[in-house]
């Protein structure tokens, strides 16, 4: 884990290195340069004028490729996770842009055992059409996952924590174990984490991927993908397959995800706390097993024999898919977001509830899950 603070040496004479919490609040803002706005403006346009034929102002002459909204969400992604961001309309969106940036027909990926379902879908019933293979291996095994890594492996992709299980995955000793061997890219998802966690390029790894639905925008207003690299080639290959396909947010979206940005820090700090009451609850619950909790972010899964009964009658704790709201919560992640798993090897048990845990005073998100668990 990155430190989250990023503080300076002690006595450094100099202003040394922006803590996170500055980072983010600062993050891609400028001042506008017409009226001097604190906040960017959003450019709701489909296209730009130009002062005579082929010429346009910076990167802009049409709005899938570029955007003014837009890139200062991307810098501001870039900023937080130290490499160059680019942004999609969605958090598979920039899955696709990526593994289609890096991989070829014929090279092999290595995934986590335990992943988003959407992933496993989209490598499983789309990419393998096009010759990309793939071997699912559990990470937390590096022993395991460097008999996966072979010449033909051209990308390694990551969760961590995974999705639904939570595990935690050594990315510094990932890129360690197969780096003695292999040259393949790292790709860490990064979504669960986010950069107040985890910063996986400060790690070693050569990508961090977000959907910035979750956490970054953090209000579950607004749907949105993300890249961020380190190396400036593969960068403008990303940005090649984002204006080639067009899977690009619009100008509103990126100003509400710009805008939920600004208090990460604040929120997942307040997302941890709940987590830990409602762990503290569940490891002593009744027919409550397998309490998996990071130790950060808001994200815990326990199993119970119940599961759907559970997931039905809570009441702060909202029924739906998805995450990392400000609201809470819950889903059975076996008939809702991992169906699409089912029958593979990154099937997940039928007894597993996940929550995410929102920023709601955490004694009530106790209550409520104590009122929704069956007496004993």
């Amino acid at each position: 884990m990155s430190d989250p603070q990023g503080d300076p040496a002690a006595g450094d004479a100099s202003p040394g290195p922006l803590k996170l919490a500055t980072r983010v609040v600062h993050a891609g803002l400028e001042p506008d340069p017409t009226y001097r706005s604190v906040i960017p403006a959003i450019h709701q346009t489909s296209t730009f004028a130009q002062p005579s034929v082929g010429e346009f102002v910076e990167d802009y002459d049409y709005a899938r490729s570029a955007n003014p909204t837009r890139a200062a969400l991307e810098t501001a992604l870039g900023e937080l996770e130290g490499g160059l961001g680019t942004s999609f309309s969605s958090g598979m969106a920039a899955t696709h842009a990526l593994i289609t940036a890096v991989c070829s027909a014929g090279d092999h990926v290595v995934l986590p055992a335990d992943l988003y379902g959407g992933t496993f879908r989209l490598v499983d019933k789309v990419l393998t059409r096009f010759g990309i293979t793939y071997t699912m291996v559990d990470q937390t095994d590096l022993d395991a996952l460097a008999v996966a890594v072979t010449d033909a492996t051209r990308l390694v992709w990551v969760e961590t924590p995974t999705n639904p299980l939570l595990n935690v995955v050594d990315v510094a000793g990932v890129i360690e174990r197969i780096g003695r061997t292999h040259p393949a890219f790292v790709a860490v998802d990064n979504t669960f984490a986010t950069p107040v966690n985890q910063r996986p390029l400060e790690l070693g790894a050569d990508a961090a991927v977000h959907s910035v639905t979750k956490y970054l925008g953090g209000h579950s207003d607004t749907v949105g993908g993300a890249v961020v690299v380190r190396d400036p080639e593969v960068h403008e290959r990303v940005r090649f397959v984002q204006n080639s396909v067009g899977a690009v947010p619009g100008p509103f979206d990126c100003f509400l995800v710009h805008r939920g940005l600004r208090t990460l820090h604040l929120r997942m700090a307040a997302h941890a706390r709940s987590a830990e009451a409602v762990v503290e609850f569940l490891v002593g619950a009744p027919a409550v097993s397998n309490v998996r909790w990071p130790g950060f972010s808001g994200m815990v899964s326990f199993q119970h024999p119940d599961a759907i009964g559970i997931a039905e009658r809570t009441k702060l704790f909202t029924l739906a898919e998805s995450l990392g709201g400000v609201e809470s919560l819950i889903e059975v992640p076996q008939a809702m977001t991992h169906a699409s798993v089912e029958e593979s090897d990154a099937a997940v048990p039928a007894d597993l509830v996940r929550l995410s845990c929102g920023i709601e005073a955490p004694e009530d998100l106790v209550a409520d899950l104590r009122a929704a668990l069956p007496a004993a």
